[in-house]
């Protein structure tokens, strides 16, 4: 599962005003995307995620700022540091995510394959470790 998630380019326009960066579903992002959703105003010491995803698939991209994306699918843990807009994170379904170390002012961009269903979340670590077994 682990394997499954990549970190990747998006396309980046700059000229003397600045740049630009733009994705599409199924074209950059490799799923359509269903849910858009953004994290912002976390004190430097502050964890998000700490959940996994039974069939939901996430980009996840560093709007501003920077922070740490600690990915964990049972039996190797990988870390990644985001820190430019046109850079995204592929998260697959079945890996642990949690996100730490923000910068301040650092904003999270999340875009996802499904809606929101809490159904679909694995919330406690142990839970998740054991449904790894059970495959």
């Amino acid at each position: 599962m682990l394997k499954d998630c990549y970190l990747f380019s998006l396309p980046q326009i700059t000229d003397t005003r600045g740049s630009v960066t733009f994705m599409e579903g199924q074209r950059h992002i490799p799923f359509d995307i269903k849910r858009v959703y953004y994290l912002y105003g976390m004190q430097e010491n502050t964890q998000r995620g700490a959940h996994a995803h039974k069939k939901l698939k996430q980009v996840l991209i560093a709007l501003s700022g920077r922070f740490t994306v600690k990915l964990d699918d049972g039996k190797e843990i990988k870390e990644y540091t985001l820190s430019h807009p046109s850079e995204g994170l592929y998260v697959a379904p079945g890996v642990w995510r949690e996100l730490q170390d923000f910068s301040s002012h650092a904003i999270c961009l999340a875009l996802t394959s499904e809606l929101y269903d809490e159904e679909d979340y694995f919330r406690d670590y142990a839970a998740y470790r054991a449904s790894l077994e059970k495959r």
